[in-house]
């Protein structure tokens, strides 16, 4: 099995990676959607963040008030890091659960975690290859304003609290960028599956067993 680490800041276009590594085969474990897993309502993952930074943080209706949370840490990086400690060790719990799974059904599969804070969290050194996706700054504040419904000041905020492209650029082997159209986005991530992925993957796989003849049998006899 060949694991791969997928990587990029918000808005720039790792959902849309991932998406089309998905369609060329590799089996796909999402980070965000673990995470909003292990804090659903009823999870030791939603007491304790309801523990750390109060009742305020969950809605009436015993969910996570992402908004209000949001507004906490992003505004504060001590409590941005204990939030931090509490969500990531459960999400890579379900992230090594999921693998075994992919590799119980498919030893030669192609595993790719998509984790937008692999640089943050100290992660590259469990992948054969890292994945970066990048996109002009001003491209992605107008994303996140336009598609997402956010202010400009709480687009720079959410960009600021993450690792910034140099710091992703350094822990990966690829680099995507992605300031064209989402068809030319799509065509480098087949050229990376093509070039770099696949040879990889072959490499690891463990040799077939041979096929003896009877005649071999006979003469080894």
């Amino acid at each position: 099995m060949l694991d791969i680490g997928l990587t990029g800041g918000i808005a720039a276009g790792k959902s849309a990676v991932a998406t089309r590594l998905a369609e060329l085969g590799a089996v796909l474990i999402d980070a965000d959607r673990l995470a909003r897993a292990v804090v659903e309502p009823g999870t030791p993952g939603l007491a304790a963040i309801a523990e750390a930074f109060g009742p305020g943080v969950i809605a009436p209706d015993g969910t996570l008030d992402r908004a209000a949370l949001g507004a906490l840490v992003f505004a504060d990086a001590s409590a941005r890091e204990r939030l931090n400690g509490i969500v990531h060790p459960l999400v890579r719990a379900a992230a090594l659960e999921r693998r075994a799974q992919a590799a119980q059904a498919a030893p030669d599969a192609v595993v790719v975690e998509d984790i937008p804070l692999l640089a943050e969290s100290g992660q590259a050194h469990r992948f054969a290859l890292v994945i970066t996706v990048q996109a002009p700054l001003a491209e992605r504040i107008r994303r996140m304003v336009r598609d997402r419904g956010m202010a400009e000041s709480d687009a720079r905020a959410r960009i600021a609290a993450q690792a910034t492209d140099g710091e992703r650029a350094a822990i990966a082997d690829v680099v995507l960028e992605n300031s064209g159209t989402l068809e030319e986005l799509r065509a480098a991530v087949d050229r990376v599956w093509r070039e770099r992925i696949l040879p990889l993957r072959d490499a690891a796989a463990p040799p077939a067993p041979r096929e003896v003849s009877d005649a071999g049998r006979s003469l080894e006899a």
